[in-house]
């Protein structure tokens, strides 16, 4: 079963895994993107959505990511997040300037209007922000829908061409209704059915490992680490007997380390396991 994707695209952001989690919160398939994939790329992967992270750049200086400007003519929702919502402006024909103070930790959001994306939240929001730019002027077609001390246009938004940006994280903990906000792009916006789940992606990755292997066998180099072990795990639910394990003992490895990872998977996930020295 293929299911909805929304697509992150990260300009650096150290708050990028954590939106690619809360959107998997809200039981829909996230994956993040370099910011400069292609909007051919996304089409190929038919995400049903694409979240502009924030970045530690100026969209005002050389040499700052960019993303593919095509991917606002592909006709799914996009949702700029600080940074983002300073990309939007620019690519679009607004104008982002220097803050003439830089705005961070917590504000208070004003919402004039609610529309698809404040559906449900109260008119004031404790909002967490982190930025130094902020827009000046919106692009043609955009009405700026939330605001803040130090920015009029907090919130924007293109209801017809579902373009949003905001200027403060709705991802972390610090921003009152920050998870409905993103359940609102996901599931009012983006129409996500919200189907999705850490298991489904489990089955889904053992069938397809299934079917490729086929009657063949697999050798796996196994560390002990979690990326080994999960590889083994999965690929051994999905062809049992057909998949043999190699631990390799490279003399660096702490006491008794060798034979507590050896006898885990023997004992406990019933592996084929050979050491090599």
């Amino acid at each position: 079963m293929k299911h909805q994707t929304i697509a992150v695209l990260d300009f650096g952001s150290q708050y990028t895994q954590v939106i690619a989690r809360r959107i998997r919160e809200c039981s829909v398939y996230s994956k993040i993107y370099p910011f400069k994939t292609s909007a051919e790329e996304l089409k190929k992967d038919n995400v049903v959505g694409i979240i502009l992270s924030g970045g530690p750049e100026s969209v005002l200086s050389k040499g700052s990511p960019r993303p593919d400007k095509r991917i606002f003519d592909l006709g799914v929702p996009v949702l700029g997040i600080c940074y983002g919502v300073q990309l939007i402006a620019h690519l679009l024909g607004g104008k982002v300037e220097k803050s003439c103070q830089r705005e961070y930790g917590h504000g208070i959001l004003k919402i004039k209007r609610k529309g698809s994306l404040f559906k449900g939240l109260p008119s004031k929001l404790r909002v967490w922000n982190s930025h130094g730019d902020r827009l000046s002027k919106l692009p043609k077609g955009f009405s700026a829908v939330a605001s803040t001390e130090n920015s009029g246009f907090a919130g924007i938004a293109d209801e017809q061409r579902r373009i949003f940006g905001i200027q403060f994280h709705p991802e972390v903990d610090h921003t009152e209704g920050g998870f409905n906000i993103l359940e609102n792009y996901l599931g009012k916006i983006c129409g996500c059915k919200g189907d999705w789940s850490m298991a489904s992606l489990a089955e889904e990755s053992i069938n397809s490992i299934r079917e490729t292997v086929g009657a063949d066998r697999v050798l796996l180099g196994l560390s002990g680490g979690v990326d080994s072990s999960v590889a083994a795990a999965l690929i051994h639910k999905a062809i049992g007997r057909q998949l043999t394990c190699v631990f390799v003992d490279n003399g660096l490895l702490r006491l008794n380390e060798r034979e507590l990872v050896v006898e885990l998977y023997r004992r406990h996930f019933k592996m084929d396991v050979r050491v090599a020295q």
